[in-house]
Order: C-alpha cells, then structure tokens, then sequence
C-alpha cells in the first residue's frame, strides 16, 4: 500500500463518515440511502464468507446481500434505524472477538502478528503486543455495549453521532497515540513507521482468504 493511496483511503473514511451521519439525519428511510448505509455490513459478510468458505461464501453473502437491498427498496424492514444499530453493535463485536480470540494462552495475539510482518519481535515485544491487543479488543466490546443504551434513552442524532464520527475518529486517536507513546514506554524497541503497521493490517487481511482455501 503506498502512501497515497494510504491518504486517499482515509480521505474516503472520512467522507463517508460524514455522508452517512448526513444520510441518517435527513434520509435514513429513504432505500437508496439505506443501501449505502448498511454497505460496510455486506462488505463485512462478503469478507468473512470469502475467507472461511471461498468462492462458495462470496457467492451466498453476494445473494443475501441482494435480497437484503430488495427487501429494503420494498420497504419490508421496519424502522431502519434499528438495523443501523444493529450493524454498529454487530461490526465492533465481531473485531473484539476477532482480536480478543489472538489473546489465548500460547498465541501470539493479533497485534503481535501484524507487528511480526513488520520486523522480527525482539524481547518484551510479545508482552506488549499482547497487551495492545486487550486495550483494542476491550474498546471494541465498549463501543459495542454503549451504542445500544446510546441508541435506547438519546435522541438519534446523538447516537449516530457515536456512530458515525466518534467511533472511527477513537479509532485513529488510539492508534496514533499508542505509535507515540510506545517509544517513550520500550525506547528498547526497534522503531516504525505508522505507515508499516497500516501495510501489515492490510496485508493480513488480504492475505487471510487465500491462507485459508
């Protein structure tokens, strides 16, 4: 992944996050809209169907994800906000399973695994991968279980504010900030740059369907 198209990858996170918190604002029963919405969850599906059952899984994912636009330019789904909820809750549980599953006794947790694509572990880097690996896993869970009572007892706007602004501008505040204090906690480590870790996440996640056929 080279630099630019790092920039434009968060210049387009960026600008869908504000696109969607507008979306549910002003049109979120509006099907078109509701589609662009709930996108990242049919990504989601067709990634997890492609890695764990090949061209098999993206097929089926594919398929529901197409009854599920049907469904909604019928308008058979309800209150549509529920299912924006729903697929909040839904993405940040599966990433704190997904890195809480790394934290079992004798495995590399997940964060040591992107940091191993980097540059061999030296000492007391296990250690401390692991235990980025709990600070993210447990900000997923978090997020996941604040959405709901965000959702139940605020007004709208205020949760897809969480949603929408605040859940992925944490996300870069907590991985910026642990690439600054990480040197002044282990100034034994070996130095890189945050670009590297983007590239090893990538990479993993690119790599991880074709690992597994």
């Amino acid at each position: 992944m080279s630099r630019w198209r790092l920039a434009l990858l968060l210049l387009a996170g960026a600008a869908y996050a504000g696109l969607s918190h507008w979306l549910m604002l002003f049109h979120p029963h509006a099907p078109w809209a509701m589609a662009v919405l709930l996108g990242p969850l049919w990504l989601t599906a067709l990634g997890l169907g492609g890695s764990r059952f090949g061209g098999w899984g993206l097929v089926g994912a594919t398929l529901a994800g197409l009854l599920v636009f049907v469904v909604l330019w019928r308008g058979g789904t309800g209150d549509p906000n529920r299912l924006y909820v729903l697929q909040h809750v839904g993405i940040n549980g599966v990433l704190a399973c997904w890195f809480g599953g790394s934290l079992r006794s004798g495995r590399l947790s997940l964060i040591g695994q992107f940091a191993q694509r980097v540059h061999p572990l030296g000492k007391g880097m296990p250690e401390y991968t692991r235990q980025v690996t709990w600070v993210w896993t447990i900000y997923f869970m978090l997020t996941a279980l604040v959405s709901i009572p965000v959702y139940l007892w605020l007004p709208f706007s205020a949760w897809s504010l969480l949603a929408n602004v605040l859940s992925p501008a944490t996300v870069v505040v907590l991985f910026v900030g642990e690439h600054l204090v990480r040197y002044r906690l282990h100034p034994e480590f070996e130095r890189t740059r945050m670009i590297d870790a983007v590239r090893a996440f990538y990479g993993a996640t690119s790599a991880e369907p074709s690992a597994k056929r």
